[in-house]
């Protein structure tokens, strides 16, 4: 897994449907208590179109998400 902090500025866009960068993540499992896809749809609408970007097994399209919704919160919930 890619160092988050270290090679993804915080405007990089995890959820490209609804362009959700990683710092709106952080934002809200840092300060509204995010802590599931749930959560982070409910708070940033990340996830909450077509999915691609939950996990690795849910993004099947051609082009591959270098950053999943899973990987950011297993980062900044361990």
């Amino acid at each position: 897994m890619k160092n988050i902090k270290k090679e993804f500025l915080k405007s990089y866009i995890v959820c490209n449907c609804n362009n959700v960068s990683l710092g709106e993540l952080e934002f809200a499992i840092m300060n509204k208590k995010a802590t599931n896809f749930n959560d982070l749809a409910y708070f940033t609408q990340a996830g909450s179109a077509c999915g691609y970007c939950k996990n690795s097994q849910c993004d099947f399209g051609e082009v591959k998400m270098e950053l999943y919704l899973s990987q950011v919160l297993k980062k900044f919930l361990s």
